[in-house]
């Protein structure tokens, strides 16, 4: 059995992203989120990192991008009195990124 054929439309830019699992705990309901923002184009990574406590309450779901960082964004996800920093390596510049999290939050 050979490769399977490389079909030359698909670019490397249209392949599905990588979520990292790095951690056992994630905020509910957001991994279904980051895995329907993989399928897009131009995302590369996402990673899920550090989960903590805010003072604010939000009831709903909610991802806002934070900083800029070498290849990519912060994001913040927050849910309740809880927030987890996701990191994206993306080649989408802030306001594209931003378009992208809105439709894989719908």
């Amino acid at each position: 059995m050979g490769k399977p054929p490389v079909d030359p439309l698909r670019t490397a830019s249209q392949k599905a992203a990588r979520l990292v699992w790095n951690h056992s705990t994630h905020l509910s309901g957001l991994i279904p989120i980051l895995e329907r923002l993989c399928q897009q184009d131009g995302i590369q990574t996402v990673t899920p990192g550090v989960i903590g406590r805010s003072k604010g309450h939000c009831p709903k779901m909610q991802l806002r991008v934070s900083v800029p960082i070498r290849g990519g964004y912060k994001v913040i996800a927050r849910q309740g009195k809880t927030v987890q920093e996701v990191f994206i390596l993306t080649t989408l510049l802030q306001d594209q990124l931003e378009t992208a999290l809105a439709i894989a939050m719908r």
